[in-house]
């Protein structure tokens, strides 16, 4: 036997521990994640199983599994009102809101970050005041408002006020921070190329600002698609009903909730919204941090 492979199973027999801990130490951290993840994937397991019981065994004991399943009570929840028409109305005015939110927080947000005009610090600061004023508090004369309007049991005061409110101010702040980052020499050459200001916001600033842009969409699309008290407020006509609305009224004739229909459409409603945050949550949480790096 040589001094090669005596050195060769020496280091192997050194190697071997080492690896060994490496991977001890991985399993023992996705056990701990585990462990940790079981207290907020549990109300969603227990709100799925849930929806496929019978409403007597809604509140009985406990149990991973249901005992009888019932799948007829996703066909109940299209039965019992029109929970699709519901859907498509949470869908298009979540979209919409979207996409005015983004039209206007793009442009405010340069010219907050880009502009320098006089009172530029101080109509920033004036429009981050108004997030201090809760809602609560301003629904009362909204109501006045829109009802002068004629807005009332249309969908027009859940799209304008969400554009122009503290959604749309949360979303101006985000893409403020990140124009505030724009290097200046982008700027400057875009300048010498012939391009003026909408000209550097559409063909250089907006390409570079798709991950903000992504994340003011997705928070904001959830924040029009959980809205409760706005429609609750300005809708009575059920063919108008947003989703949350939709589930609060899964009631028997007595008035008593419907626990097992009510949290199949619970499923429904919830599934599309929870499978876009998985997947781009990093995507949230790196806007986030970048937001605070400059300003």
């Amino acid at each position: 036997m040589n001094k090669n492979s005596l050195h060769s199973g020496s280091s192997a027999r050194w190697q071997m521990p080492f690896i060994s801990n490496r991977r001890l130490f991985a399993l023992l951290k996705y056990f701990f994640l585990i462990l940790v993840s079981i207290p907020f994937i549990f109300p969603f397991w227990w709100m799925f199983t849930t929806s496929l019981k019978p409403i007597s065994d809604v509140f009985g004991q406990l149990t991973l599994l249901p005992e009888t399943w019932l799948f007829s009570n996703y066909i109940e929840v299209f039965q019992f009102q029109p929970f699709a028409l519901h859907y498509f109305n949470s869908v298009y005015i979540a979209v919409l809101v979207t996409v005015l939110t983004l039209i206007m927080s793009a442009l405010a947000g340069y010219g907050f970050a880009r502009i320098r005009f006089r009172g530029n610090s101080l109509f920033f600061v004036m429009l981050l005041t108004s997030l201090m004023m809760p809602i609560e508090v301003t629904i009362i004369p909204n109501f006045y408002l829109i009802q002068s309007l004629g807005w009332t049991d249309t969908h027009l005061p859940l799209i304008i006020p969400s554009v122009l409110g503290p959604q749309g101010i949360v979303a101006t702040f985000m893409m403020r921070q990140f124009f505030l980052s724009f290097p200046d020499e982008l700027e400057d050459a875009a300048r010498i190329d012939g391009l003026g200001r909408f000209g550097i916001l559409w063909r250089i600033a907006l390409p570079l600002a798709r991950p903000i842009l992504g994340t003011v969409a997705i928070l904001t699309f959830l924040g029009s698609w959980n809205s409760f008290l706005e429609p609750l407020i300005y809708l009575s006509n059920q063919n108008l009903f947003t989703i949350p609305l939709s589930l609060r009224s899964y009631t028997d004739s007595y008035g008593y909730p419907l626990w097992n229909i009510q949290l199949a459409a619970t499923v429904l409603s919830v599934v599309p919204m929870l499978i876009v945050f998985i997947v781009a949550q990093r995507q949230i949480v790196n806007s986030f941090a970048r937001s605070g790096l400059k300003g």
